[in-house]
């Protein structure tokens, strides 16, 4: 984990990041180490609007990320067969590609 959380997380163009998983499953890791990238005070001082929500729940539930960009736009990442550097990985290439929209549309 240590060479992910070197990456910096940028919550700009995000409204809201939802993250729900049942602790005592096996595959939840990678979703754990996630939630605790986007929810550090470093990448919540970003966006102090973004709001992180952890539902952690005892359903034997599939780990599920759910963010909410504030174009409206969804990107949902299923925890289980992901890891942590590849959700956040696609997190990151969203952000940016939202940031850089908002920055052309700014210039015109």
């Amino acid at each position: 984990m240590a060479a992910t959380s070197k990456a910096t997380v940028l919550l700009k163009a995000v409204k809201t990041i939802t993250v729900r998983f049942c602790p005592f499953e096996s595959n939840v890791r990678s979703t754990r180490e996630f939630l605790a990238m986007v929810g550090s005070e470093k990448a919540r001082s970003t966006n102090m609007n973004c709001e992180v929500i952890s539902m952690v729940k005892h359903d034997m539930s599939e780990p599920v990320v759910d963010v909410t960009y504030s174009d409206g736009e969804r990107l949902v990442m299923k925890g289980a067969k992901l890891t942590s550097r590849e959700m956040l990985s696609a997190f990151q290439s969203r952000c940016l590609a939202k940031d850089s929209q908002a920055k052309a549309a700014a210039k015109k």
